[in-house]
């Protein structure tokens, strides 16, 4: 409800996944940081008391003066319970635990397939998928009679085939997928900016630009600050440090999961001219095996990282002794701007701003016009009351359509496949991958990857794949 001071109150936010170790107490900080909207947030998760701890967590923030954002933390039982009356839907879960991605990860290594993230493309990407189809097909379900008319904000990865699955089962659903990476292109380029031309104290908001692309393999094919058109300096500075790359230039490449200098990127601008504009580790898995992720040597020389799922699991080890910790009162939140834009949106569909932003939803009004109308692309949009209005973006060069597009068709056979349980298109998929094609591999040895894979995460797959 509207007051007359131009804030909202009483929003319902129902959050699928709420016993996040992570993410969660990301969005309680930028709640707690926008004094004009206050009301509900309604956290379920299989694991409810992670669910029920992180409402303790919550309710503590919003007793904090300084969070001038104040609200209600609740633990919802079941669906029905969290999504009855919700405004807003969030939706970020891990399909499956770290044990299920290590096989996604790791067990293509034994065809010399090495995987950097293997959340989003690659045979890590696809296997995910498939377990993760039908827990959003049941989200979408539950949100059609709960909740027809929320917005439904999807964090999980894969992202594209998330938001697809939301629309397929729910074609009427309010549905769109957020992702950071495009931020993190725009903080290069200002960045290079301060570096090269004196700049100081640029707001990455001020770096505009065009996206075009599938998520995590985003390009812009303009940019600009203050009239200055970016690609010249941008050029520049490649040709400049192509070897060193940009910023983090004493990591130890070899031993830091997340470590990136952007020389992906920056071969990527030489090949097909437009920037990329993601993390190294993400666009790597989008082209070919016998490139950027040949080996960890390889990987290695372009200077990112492998993140390893033994690395997960002792990151989550100390992010459960950190919830511990907020739960028990010996640490706070820390209160400061995450950089994250989700709650900006939620700002601007509630009408209290106008707000452009990257997104990822259909192609169904033609963003790119060279891409099928099916597809999840990632473009700019309007947000405003009640409304996402996307920018049409233009179509993307032939040769990086050319990249895209197997990704495409390989998003509609990982979701008929994990509707059906047909094998035959699973193997069609990843023999299609550029990470599996780039290596080379059989269709027999293809086959028996597969086979093993979902072996090994069969208690997150429905019987009639075996």
């Amino acid at each position: 409800m509207n007051d007359c001071k131009g804030n909202v109150r009483d929003v319902q936010i129902a959050y699928i996944g709420g016993g996040s170790r992570g993410w969660a107490w990301t969005f309680m900080t930028d709640l707690a940081l926008e004094p004009s909207m206050s009301g509900c947030i309604r956290l379920y998760d299989i694991d409810r008391e992670a669910a029920k701890a992180n409402a303790s967590i919550g309710n503590r923030l919003s007793t904090r003066p300084e969070a001038v954002g104040k609200w209600r933390y609740e633990t919802a039982d079941t669906l029905q319970d969290a999504l009855t009356g919700a405004d807003f839907v969030v939706i970020s879960i891990l399909p499956g635990t770290f044990d299920e991605m290590a096989v996604d990860v790791h067990m293509p290594e034994r065809l010399g397939i090495w995987q950097s993230v293997g959340d989003t493309a690659g045979p890590g990407g696809m296997m995910r998928g498939l377990r993760t189809v039908p827990m959003f097909i049941e989200i979408a379900r539950a949100v059609r009679e709960f909740s027809p008319q929320a917005w439904v904000i999807n964090y999980t990865n894969p992202m594209s085939l998330c938001v697809k699955t939301l629309y397929h089962e729910f074609p009427q659903m309010k549905a769109f997928g957020c992702c950071h990476e495009v931020f993190g292109t725009q903080k290069v380029l200002k960045g290079i900016l301060e570096e090269t031309r004196g700049f100081s104290g640029i707001d990455r908001r001020d770096i505009h630009v065009n996206v075009l692309g599938i998520n995590h393999f985003t390009w812009f094919d303009y940019a600009s600050y203050q009239g200055m058109d970016l690609f010249p300096v941008y050029e520049e500075y490649v040709d400049a440090h192509f070897e060193e790359g940009f910023a983090e230039r004493d990591k130890n490449w070899a031993n830091d999961s997340f470590a990136c200098a952007h020389r992906v990127k920056f071969d990527l601008f030489r090949r097909y001219g437009l920037i990329a504009a993601a993390g190294d580790r993400h666009l790597a898995e989008f082209m070919p095996g016998n490139e950027y992720l040949d080996s960890p040597r390889t990987v290695e020389s372009w200077k990112f990282g492998l993140t390893t799922v033994d690395w997960r699991k002792q990151d989550l080890k100390k992010r459960l002794e950190k919830s511990r910790r907020l739960l028990s009162g010996e640490e706070d939140v820390k209160l400061s701007p995450t950089g994250e834009e989700g709650i900006l949106l939620i700002k601007a569909l509630c009408g209290l701003t106008r707000v452009v932003s990257n997104v990822n939803i259909p192609n169904t009004a033609g963003q790119i016009p060279n891409l099928p109308e099916k597809a999840v692309v990632e473009t700019n949009a309007l947000f405003e009351r009640d409304a996402i209005r996307p920018v049409q973006a233009g179509s993307l060069p032939e040769s990086i359509k050319a990249l895209v597009m197997p990704h495409v068709e390989n998003h509609e056979r990982i979701l008929k496949a994990a509707l059906t349980g047909d094998r035959s298109l699973v193997l069609e998929a990843f023999m299609d991958d550029p990470l599996v094609k780039g290596k080379g591999c059989s269709r027999e040895q293809v086959k028996k990857l597969i086979d093993d894979m979902l072996e090994g995460t069969r208690a997150y797959l429905l019987g009639m794949w075996f």
